[in-house]
């Protein structure tokens, strides 16, 4: 399964258990309390991971009743990473279609009728408000859009691999930003943000319009910086909420998609100039880490290979035919 791929690292905590008596220690500084179903089959696993503003932990569950008093001023989202998950919370069924956010104090008690793999994400109360929170002390179970849930699944996974076999990327700043941002945006359109609440009134349509050109604008004037949608929110005044509902407005698509649209044409510009850059350069100036996605996301964009528009620069007469 998924654990069986990581090794610890500096960058990344690998734990795993295999006697609950071991176990007890560890949930116990969590404020959590549990009841196996299965001691003789007992098996448990943790993977964490620390961002700039928020802490991934992954986890290999086991049969359970489960009380847990959550602390989470900033925010968490617990999240399934496989398709047969199999739980309950106050007579509530779960399964894999779900996720679970709350902010504040929260007193959860779920049951687990078999192993889960799920991963809860803590955000620091430093972030800025994204728009996820309605409340503090509420908790919600909502049903995920399936291709949001399954693309954060997947970074989640991709984070904390990088964070097994790449560590040294996690002590650069830069880049932990940069998978963080990637991260949030993923969160942005599995909470499916509403586009702006102001939608109907008057005018709506041009602000969103004058937001959405500001953020060309901001893009073209610093093209070699990483763009992080908060501090283009905090840049403009607005919430990240109401950015994300303005480019939904003018250009069809999510904050996500559009910043990361941007992103890659800025990447095919530095490309294009060709001189003494490789991809691999180009692609992580842009926050683009995992190359292999990178490399797909571009010929998904542009129909072909990133190595072939820079060799096109490099020698104007190469056909890649």
């Amino acid at each position: 399964m998924f654990f069986d791929a990581l090794a610890p690292s500096s960058s990344l905590q690998l734990v795993r258990f295999t006697d609950v008596d071991a176990f007890r220690p560890a949930e116990q500084l969590e404020d959590a309390r549990s009841i196996p179903l299965d001691v003789a089959n007992f098996a448990a696993a943790r993977a964490i991971v620390n961002l700039p503003g928020c802490r991934i932990i992954v986890a290999r569950s086991f049969a359970r009743i489960l009380d847990s008093a959550y602390r989470a001023p900033g925010g968490m989202v617990i999240l399934p990473m496989t398709d047969d998950l199999r739980a309950s919370s106050s007579g509530i069924d779960l399964d894999s279609r779900v996720f679970i956010a709350l902010r504040g104090n929260h007193e959860c008690h779920f049951v687990e009728h078999q192993t889960n793999y799920h991963a809860l994400i803590m955000f620091s109360p430093a972030l800025r408000d994204r728009g996820w929170f309605d409340r503090a002390d509420s908790l919600w179970v909502r049903i995920a859009d399936r291709d949001a849930h399954l693309y954060a699944r997947q970074l989640v996974q991709d984070i904390l691999r990088t964070a097994s076999v790449d560590p040294h990327m996690f002590e650069t700043t830069e880049v932990a930003a940069h998978l963080q941002e990637g991260l949030l945006l993923a969160f942005d359109d599995l909470f499916q943000i509403d586009p702006l609440s102001e939608r109907n009134a008057p005018n709506a349509g041009a602000r969103s319009a004058r937001l959405v050109q500001r953020i060309d604008d901001y893009v073209t004037a610093y093209p070699n910086a990483p763009i992080y949608t908060a501090d283009l929110a905090g840049e403009f005044g607005v919430s990240v909420r109401t950015l994300g509902g303005a480019v939904s407005k003018v250009r069809g698509m999510s904050l996500h998609q559009y910043i990361r649209l941007k992103r890659l044409w800025a990447t095919r510009a530095r490309l294009l100039k060709g001189g003494g850059t490789t991809v691999a350069t180009c692609a992580r100036a842009q926050g683009f880490h995992h190359l292999g996605e990178f490399a797909a996301a571009y010929r998904a964009t542009f129909h072909e290979a990133p190595s072939d528009t820079l060799a096109r620069a490099r020698h104007p007469g190469f056909s890649a035919n």
